[in-house]
């Protein structure tokens, strides 16, 4: 009789151990699991209710009918590049290790830069916009006044209990995004049945309608423009901020059974199902606006003025009250994405204080230290950045920037020193996809610093310069980057058990 095969955690930690890395962290998520953090963080109750302005302010309702196909669609194809990579390097911050097998050291670096500022600013944007839907939904009831230290004692307050959460281990976490993910999806389908049911009337040929809403006429979110494509563009921020956060699938590789199969299914269902849900919600939001002009004229009140005036008062609260359930979660989710994150660049030496960075607790098995690091990087930037839409482009920016890097260096490795694939694999046409993630990026960019978040073009030249100061003078002779030779592998050898006794783990 044939002997039976290792078990899907025995050739996780064998890859983890190929790639010199030991298993610290629990493995304890399932497909499920991996899918749902990557799904909680794109979460269209969050970005696709906060950001509504961005697209009704803009180009009406083309904005959402078909700015979210589109928006959708680029998402789609980042999620196809970041999967055929994580199938090959199923890591813990996988962006930065796939950068640097795939690009050199430098370019792992500058990736590990880039994706670290956008996930502790989409947490700062996140829980701004969560503070900002409750401010318009419950706060009026309780008595409570919008104002700046309201905003970050109340950011601090939520993101210091998503981070002791998550300080109580993966199992924590993972329920509570379990259970976001079917909460997403029961209020997407609700909230959408709902204003599609209670619309006056469905005119669906809003769905395609372009509108110049830019200046006074749409509240002011946007400046004063003639060129309704530049209008439509500015709108697209709405979905593309939406659809971020994704690689918290691939951050969560070391905690996944089989990682090399289901973390890449998972990076793409969760965005493709949040693409859909949000689509329909946009579309059924579009056709229960009562008068478009006077919602455009709404701005960041918008999504509330429709709900005042189509849905009943007690089914409008239990919507409310999901939609804040969800973005609390949310924000749960980019905790862990973020502290995965600072663990697998400090445990590369990255950071300062890498070593405290990137210890991991014997009793919960998470980086104690990087999350609650984390977490206050992101109430600081609130502190910062007082507009939400400045928070938002920066997010895009970063995120998707640091998105295209491995993707890019993927393009140029593919078929060269890159031979060896995972089992997902898009074969040739990997680099076609590659190719167009790096067009988008670039887009990204271009409507992510236009008039009025050109504040978010002064941050990231600040954090350019800054990043330019620590490389040149310390870390491009200090930082040796994540091991790859066979040489560097095996001197970790030692290291790996010792870390892995450290924490409890049991060999099999």
């Amino acid at each position: 009789m044939a002997k039976p095969g290792p078990s899907a955690s025995e050739e996780d930690v064998k890859t983890l151990h190929k790639m010199g890395y030991a298993q610290e962290l629990s493995r304890t998520m399932g497909h499920f699991s991996n899918f749902a953090i990557s799904f909680s963080i794109s979460c269209i109750l969050s970005g696709g209710i906060n950001s509504l302005a961005q697209g009704t302010s803009g180009a009406g309702g083309a904005a959402l009918g078909i700015g979210w196909l589109v928006g959708g669609g680029c998402a789609l194809l980042f999620a196809f590049g970041m999967a055929q990579i994580a199938s090959a390097y199923p890591t813990a911050g996988g962006l930065y290790h796939w950068s640097s097998i795939l690009g050199g050291r430098f370019w792992g670096w500058l990736t590990a830069w880039m994706n670290l500022l956008g996930l502790i600013t989409v947490l700062a944007a996140i829980n701004v916009g969560t503070y900002y839907f409750f401010i318009g939904s419950f706060a009026p009831m309780l008595g409570i006044e919008d104002t700046y230290v309201t905003k970050v004692a109340f950011v601090a307050l939520i993101t210091g209990a998503h981070a002791l959460i998550n300080h109580l281990g993966i199992r924590t976490t993972s329920r509570l995004t379990d259970f976001s993910g079917y909460l997403i999806l029961a209020g997407a389908i609700l909230l959408t049945g709902a204003l599609y049911f209670y619309a006056e009337s469905h005119d669906f040929s809003r769905l395609w309608t372009f509108t110049n809403y830019s200046g006074a006429a749409g509240g002011d979110v946007w400046p004063q423009t003639a060129s309704i494509m530049t209008v439509f563009m500015l709108g697209m921020l709405l979905p593309i901020y939406t659809l971020t956060g994704y690689d918290a699938s691939a951050h969560t590789s070391e905690e996944t059974h089989k990682a090399a199969h289901h973390v890449p299914t998972a990076i793409i269902h969760s965005v493709f199902w949040a693409v859909l849900f949000a689509w329909l919600f946009s579309s059924a939001f579009v056709l229960a606006i009562p008068n478009m002009d006077e919602a455009a004229k709404q701005g960041w009140n918008v999504f509330f003025w429709v709900m005042d005036a189509t849905i009943p008062q007690t089914l409008k609260l239990v919507i409310y009250g999901i939609i804040l359930v969800a973005q609390f979660i949310c924000g749960l989710a980019t905790v862990t994405s973020v502290s995965r994150m600072i663990f697998a660049f400090a445990r590369d030496k990255g950071l300062p204080m890498s070593a405290t960075l990137a210890k991991v607790s014997p009793k919960w098995r998470v980086p104690v230290a990087a999350i609650w690091v984390g977490a206050a990087l992101a109430v600081a930037f609130v502190a910062y950045a007082d507009a939400y839409s400045v928070a938002v482009a920066v997010t895009s920016i970063a995120l998707y920037v640091s998105y295209a890097m491995p993707i890019g260096a993927g393009m140029l490795a593919y078929g060269n020193k890159w031979k060896t694939m995972g089992p997902w694999d898009m074969g040739p046409l990997f680099r076609v996809v590659a190719f167009l993630c790096i067009l988008i990026a670039g887009f990204i960019f271009y409507i992510g610093t236009q008039p009025p978040n050109d504040k978010a073009l002064i941050f990231l030249g600040v954090i350019a310069v800054i990043t330019a100061i620590v490389w040149f003078g310390l870390e491009m002779r200090r930082f040796k980057g994540p091991p790859i030779s066979e040489a560097d592998v095996a001197a970790r050898q030692g290291a790996i058990a010792a870390a892995e006794a450290a924490v409890g783990e049991v060999k099999r």
